[in-house]
Order: structure tokens, then C-alpha cells, then sequence
């Protein structure tokens, strides 16, 4: 028994470093960006030597795919968990939209590295996280889409723009938040819920002629 934790705390350790280099290179391209920071910027956050930061990526741009890699991770991994539950459909959008936000207080970063700096990385990397973007776009759609079946949401519901729509929402409160005197992200995460439910639930939609 005693070896069996002693190996579990031994396993922990390698996991725990590596996600705490990952968090320092985080903090350093979202204040810096891809071309202004350096491995030395991620090692001394560290206060380790630059060669020491070899050991775990081979480069900047490895460094980069690793924190947008977590976080695109982490959005699937609870998304995933979304899917499986038995909520109502609105209840699983206002969870989306929960965990979707929750890194602007938790995880701002992360965020704003994924947001700002994966365009910089190299076309390889560049499209394993497009990988990975996919994946979560494709569980919100099929968790919206299980609504539209259910007859909780339109029918004339596009599950796929609905995504993009909700993913869009999302992802621009990163331009702005904190920066709203007063505007706590409680608040946020209940208007953007309620607007995106609102237009989502059954009824007729509204027609709108464009004119030039």
C-alpha cells in the first residue's frame, strides 16, 4: 500500500511541473504575443534556466500548441460531459455557455493566447488544433441538434449556425470583459444564456427582409 501511493505521488509530480510550465508560457504570450515572447520570457517566470524548458518543449511553437491544446481540451472534455447528462436542452446551453466563460475569470491566459497568437503557429500544429477546435464545435451541435429533435428547441433551428452563434457570443466577451464598469461575469453568463435561449426555443422566428 505504501508503494502504491509513494508511485501515484511520484506519477503526480511530472504531471503537476509540466502543467505549471504550461500556465508560464500561458502568462507570457498573452502579455508578450507569439512574436514578442522567447523561451528565456517562459524561463524566467520559471526561474529556471532556458535549457531546463528543453526538456518539455522543444521550441516556442511547442510551447504555443501545448496552451492552446489544453484549453481546447478542457472546453471537449466538458462539453463531452454536457452531452451525457439528462438536463433539458436549456439547461445544457446554459451549461455550454457557463464552462465556455468560466476561463475569463479562471483560465484568462489561456484564452487569450488561443484567441490572439494560433495563428502564428506552423500549418502541422495549426490544424491539429483546428482538430481539436472541431471536436468541441461538433459535441455543441449535436447537443443543440438532440434539442431540436426533442422538440424543445425550432425546428427551423440550424444546430450548426446555432454553434457558431453561441461560440461567437462567447468567445467575444474575451475583447471585452473587464473592462465594463460593474459587468461581473455572473451577469454575463445569465444575459448571454438568456439571449441565446430566447432565440433557440420554439415559436415562430422573426423574418427579417434586408434591403439595400
Amino acid at each position: 500500500m505504501a508503494r502504491t501511493v509513494a508511485a501515484s505521488a511520484s506519477s503526480e509530480k511530472p504531471k503537476k511541473r509540466h502543467a505549471e510550465i504550461v500556465a508560464a508560457a500561458a502568462k507570457v504570450f498573452a502579455r508578450r504575443g507569439y512574436h514578442g515572447a522567447s523561451t528565456q520570457d517562459i524561463a524566467d517566470v520559471l526561474g529556471i534556466r532556458q535549457a531546463s524548458l528543453y526538456y518539455y518543449f522543444e521550441s516556442k511553437d511547442a510551447a504555443l500548441e501545448a496552451v492552446c491544446a489544453e484549453g481546447m481540451e478542457d472546453y471537449a472534455r466538458r462539453a463531452q460531459q454536457i452531452l451525457r447528462g439528462a438536463e433539458s436542452g436549456a439547461d445544457k446551453v446554459a451549461r455550454l455557455v457557463f464552462h465556455h466563460l468560466a476561463p475569463l475569470g479562471e483560465r484568462l491566459d489561456y484564452t487569450l493566447v488561443f484567441l490572439r497568437e494560433r495563428r502564428f503557429l506552423p500549418e502541422p500544429a495549426r490544424k491539429r488544433i483546428r482538430a481539436l477546435e472541431l471536436k468541441y464545435e461538433r459535441i455543441i451541435e449535436r447537443i443543440i441538434q438532440q434539442a431540436v429533435d426533442a422538440g424543445e428547441f425550432r425546428a427551423d433551428l440550424d444546430a450548426r449556425m446555432a454553434t457558431l452563434a453561441l461560440l461567437g457570443l462567447g468567445n467575444s466577451a474575451a475583447a471585452w470583459y473587464g473592462r465594463e464598469p460593474g459587468v461581473t461575469l455572473e451577469r454575463v453568463t445569465r444575459d448571454y444564456v438568456d439571449l441565446l435561449v430566447r432565440a433557440f426555443r420554439k415559436g415562430e422566428a422573426p423574418v427579417f427582409r434586408i434591403t439595400h
